[in-house]
């Protein structure tokens, strides 16, 4: 396992759950101080090494619950959106395409695709992910897919 300070300097010192600030100094005992997650995918291959990223004790705790929830930033415009580890998750898995989200215009897609790729880019650090925007039912689909 990585140590928390590699990790969080790699990840900006967000956690990878909440998108929040994790404060370097809290003690790790703390629920919003720092600790290493280490996630490996229940469709991983035995012997694929653990994806390990940043989150906060708390988060990670309560990961260990639940299904995580990775939530869509409240400053976009956007409708029907997907739960996106789920989405991650069956891209991992089947491959392919999948719709996300739809959005009123062309650039509150854009602007929803550039935040969905950081945001997963953090999600999945291993996988290389790629938003496809397009005309739908008078609004502008958008959909993660893999990168080619």
């Amino acid at each position: 396992m990585s140590d928390i300070t590699t990790t969080g300097e790699r990840d900006n010192w967000l956690c990878w759950l909440c998108d929040q600030y994790v404060d370097p100094d809290a003690s790790v005992n703390s629920d919003l101080g720092p600790s290493v997650d280490s996630y490996a995918s229940t469709k991983a291959k035995k012997g694929t090494p653990a994806v390990e990223r940043l989150a906060h004790r708390a988060c990670n705790t309560m990961k260990g619950k639940i299904s995580p929830v990775v939530a869509w930033s409240p400053d976009l415009f956007v409708v029907d959106p997907s739960p996106i580890f789920e989405a991650v998750e069956r891209i991992r898995a089947k491959g392919g395409r999948e719709i996300v989200a739809r959005c009123p215009d062309e650039s509150d897609a854009r602007q929803a695709s550039d935040w969905l790729l950081d945001r997963v880019s953090r999600l999945a650090p291993d996988l290389a992910l790629a938003t496809q925007i397009g005309p739908g039912g008078g609004q502008f689909v958008l959909a993660l897919t893999l990168r080619t």
